[in-house]
């Protein structure tokens, strides 16, 4: 008897273009039936396939992917990663990388379900709310990829890291879909409600918080785009809120830009995770200090590195595992804080084991094909001259602050007996 073929497989719903889910199958057709026919399932959502693959052993493969991709995989349902497109890369060289990887399947998408989504997209009342079809699309894309509140307490606790004397006179601009409401915390964002209750605590000197104009009105303030002004003068707190005339409160919008440029100190939010390529590029060219939430990855991210390579950009003091959905329930996602702010003396020092290569576990290094010296762990070897490679978590920790370099603006791939590794960056001591 013929034995049974053995695949891996990377699916995702359309309702839920943030994460993907990676598993194991005999029947890739049986699978995705499955998928498309769970009980309680809306008719709307479709799954698809981003990537299958025969293996010769799924189970030690699936195995391997959850130990190499931990931090990128949700704890209740092990079976959901996080997901965007560098993240799939990841995905699919690892598993192609792997000693037990057989054949890539092609697996052609149903493109009759795809028109039927993309259709009701369109409504007549778009001219007379000023929303070209253009607009409509980037709203489309930021709901479907970006359904995340950012917890108020994720903010207290990075911002309370930083010395008062950052804050103290300074323009906070919270621009995108930072909604504000004065009587309303559920109305209004957790960075404009945490700079509007410690306005005076950290000596502001204005807040300017932007209103997404969405297709879904997250925060219950309206479908029209707003800035709002907060500030205090002698005569008491000051709060003014403009709708400008086909403004939909996107970051990249000239209204938003011209806020950025000519009136902001420090830009303090949570990027669409989908739009994150366009949002450091504004702002980082900006030149104005920020602290901002990102994927967990952008250390060792193609687009991201030459930021941490230059001394643009570095990682705030703490990461962010949980956000909120539009139901206010929790959703795990990993992110990290990223700022230009300057960070004297990070607590994760202490995670970084900065020792003389001999001192360094067998089990912690190794050489690749082209003799490159690869460490994990935490471990970072002192006295080595030439470049090695380490994953995102030492950048992460400050090992760009001890006196080390990164020396390519790409991502590294490690080749092991001729098999593609999982991608890190490398690194120099200066």
């Amino acid at each position: 008897m013929e034995k049974s073929k053995q695949y891996i497989y990377i699916v995702q719903a359309s309702g839920s273009t943030n994460v993907c889910k990676i598993g194991i199958t005999d029947n890739l057709e049986r699978r995705l039936n499955e998928y498309n026919n769970m009980t309680g399932k809306s008719k709307s959502v479709v799954y698809q396939y981003l990537f299958a693959c025969e293996v010769k052993n799924m189970e030690t493969v699936e195995k391997d992917i959850k130990a190499t991709f931990l931090h990128l995989r949700e704890q209740k349902n092990e079976e959901i990663y996080f997901y965007n497109s560098d993240l799939l890369k990841m995905y699919v060289d690892f598993i192609k990388s792997h000693k037990l990887f057989a054949d890539e399947i092609v697996i052609k998408p149903e493109e009759k379900k795809i028109i039927e989504k993309v259709v009701p997209k369109t409504t007549p009342s778009l001219k007379e709310r000023g929303i070209s079809s253009k607009d409509l699309l980037e709203k489309a894309k930021k709901i479907g990829h970006d359904e995340f509140y950012t917890r108020y307490e994720d903010v207290e606790k990075e911002v309370s890291m930083y010395d008062k004397s950052v804050w103290k006179n300074q323009v906070v601009f919270c621009n995108c879909d930072d909604a504000f409401n004065a009587d309303s915390e559920k109305k209004s964002s957790a960075f404009a409600w945490y700079f509007y209750k410690n306005f005076k605590e950290l000596g502001l000197k204005k807040l300017i918080c932007t209103h997404f104009s969405g297709i879904v009105d997250l925060f219950n303030e309206g479908t029209e785009g707003y800035v709002a002004y907060i500030s205090y003068t002698t005569d008491g707190e000051q709060i003014q809120k403009e709708f400008p005339k086909n403004y939909n409160g996107s970051f990249d919008h000239p209204i938003s830009l011209k806020i950025l440029n000519e009136e902001a100190d420090i830009v303090c939010t949570n990027p669409p995770f989908s739009r994150m390529i366009d949002y450091w590029k504004i702002v980082i060219r900006s030149g104005k200090k920020f602290l901002i939430i990102s994927n967990i990855t952008n250390p060792i991210t193609p687009t991201f590195i030459p930021y941490f390579k230059n001394n643009q950009v570095w990682a705030g003091y703490n990461r962010v595992d949980w956000f909120q959905n539009p139901k206010r329930q929790l959703t795990d996602a990993a992110g990290h804080w990223y700022t230009n702010i300057p960070i004297d003396n990070r607590p994760k020092y202490e995670l970084l084991k900065i020792v003389p290569l001999k001192d360094i576990p067998e089990k912690n290094k190794k050489y690749d094909d082209s003799k490159t010296l690869i460490v994990d762990n935490g471990y970072i070897p002192d006295n080595v001259k030439k470049p090695f490679a380490v994953s995102a978590r030492p950048v992460l920790n400050g090992v760009l602050e001890k006196g080390y370099k990164i020396v390519q603006t790409n991502q590294y791939f490690p080749y092991v007996k001729g098999k593609k590794g999982f991608g890190r960056v490398l690194i120099q001591k200066i």
